[in-house]
């Protein structure tokens, strides 16, 4: 506890259970803070302690509703950087709007970078993220940006709780080739790409897929699985293509709309999401859905970030 003295870790409304969780990890103390609405909705910050000169973490996903945990992250910064904290790193597990990160048609806005300039501009020094939609976002920031994954904890639940003989990992779309090669490679399997064809936004229609799935397992890995159209459309596609059996990864689970529906009917056997957004009232509604804490990878990363070690090394 000693060496933390000068560590504070402040908790937003989006993820208390999150925030509780990484500061017993540390060992340290949530900080206090009121956070409270005027009758006309304004939100209200109150830092209930000392902060000067103090090494502060401030944790805050930006899930729904993504506006009102905005500002309110926004307005916890700006307290703390008028209570004299040394350091502000703001730690957001899920990054919203960041699937807004160029234009895509004429006329429209790069809504991820604006994000990053009124993080910067409330008093942010530091960023600290986890599966960022895109990595160019950290290139948005003109401060130092830490960006986490959860990989670790989704491998180690499946190396023990899944059997991975036959395994194909299956990208949902070209963009997350990346991150599923990283998986096929770490679990020793094949790949596979789904062609999908995007109509409008929340609206996505499959092609074809490129790659063998006929009688193997297949694990879809994507980074957010949001009204689940682009995942449940993807797994009746390997399932027409012969497939024993799928499951699937959405790092963050944002399940919006007619999402667990959509889950509870298609043919995914099991849908591993993390703790980055709570999805405490979905789970109940879907008993497909099984839900991974990220707390621990969080919890070194903070750790590390105080005492000046490597975050890098977490993933080397």
């Amino acid at each position: 506890m000693s060496s933390f003295q000068q560590l504070k870790i402040f908790s937003g409304t989006a993820n208390p259970e999150l925030s509780q969780e990484i500061a017993q990890n540390i060992g340290v103390p949530l900080g206090q803070a009121v956070i409270r609405r005027f009758s006309d909705g304004e939100i209200f910050v109150e830092i209930d302690e000392n902060v000067r000169g103090m090494d502060v973490f401030v944790i805050q996903p930006t899930c729904t509703p993504v506006n009102e945990h905005l500002v309110e992250l926004l307005i916890m910064i700006d307290a703390l950087k008028r209570a004299s904290a040394d350091r502000i790193t703001a730690v957001i597990p899920y990054y919203g709007y960041a699937r807004q990160d160029r234009k895509v048609q004429p006329r429209t806005p790069i809504t991820s970078k604006l994000i990053a300039d009124m993080l910067t501009a409330a008093g942010a020094n530091r960023l600290l993220a986890m599966d960022l939609h895109a990595g160019q976002i950290q290139g948005f920031f003109n401060i130092p940006f830490d960006h986490l994954y959860a990989t670790p904890i989704f491998l180690e639940y499946l190396m023990q709780e899944k059997d991975t003989q036959d395994l194909v990992v299956v990208s949902p779309d070209a963009g997350g080739t990346e991150r599923a090669r990283a998986y096929a490679k770490r679990l020793n399997a094949e790949l596979a790409i789904i062609d999908k064809r995007r109509t409008s936004a929340n609206q996505s229609e499959v092609m074809h897929l490129i790659g063998d799935v006929k009688d193997k397992r297949a694990l879809i890995v994507d980074d957010i699985v949001d009204t689940a159209g682009t995942l449940t459309q993807g797994a009746k596609a390997i399932m027409d293509q012969g497939a024993k059996s799928i499951f699937a990864i959405g790092t963050h689970g944002v399940l919006s709309g007619p999402a667990v529906q959509r889950i509870n009917q298609s043919p995914l056997e099991t849908l591993l999401v993390s703790n980055t957004i709570p999805v405490g009232e979905k789970i109940k509604e879907c008993n497909k859905i099984k839900v991974l804490s990220v707390g621990p990878i969080l919890s070194e990363a903070i750790r590390r970030i105080h005492t000046g070690e490597s975050v890098s090394s977490l993933f080397v």
